[in-house]
């Protein structure tokens, strides 16, 4: 597999785990509001740290959804910061 390959699936990858945690967050918003079965809060952390930090956190804005508890006021970000760092070293070759 060539490196733009890797690349290729790596966005698509970061693309499709952003879109589950902002759409898991709203759901589970929605849930919540609805007193209907919610999403586990590892769940929820779990699919910020396969990559969806920055859905995660958007999320966490837009629904106002988490943003009370300490656990996702200091994870979500940590990993975002974490994510953004681990692809600059990968795009710049560090």
């Amino acid at each position: 597999m060539s490196v733009p390959q890797v690349y290729l699936i790596l966005k698509i990858w970061l693309v499709l785990a952003n879109v589950a945690a902002f759409v898991a967050f709203g759901w589970d918003k929605y849930c919540a509001k609805k007193g209907r079965r919610r999403i586990p809060e590892s769940t929820l952390i779990g699919l910020a740290a396969i990559g969806g930090s920055a859905g995660a956190l958007l999320g966490m804005v837009v629904f106002n959804h988490k943003t009370r508890k300490l656990k996702f006021n200091l994870t979500v970000p940590v990993l975002l910061i974490l994510q953004v760092a681990i692809l600059l070293i990968l795009t710049m070759g560090l």
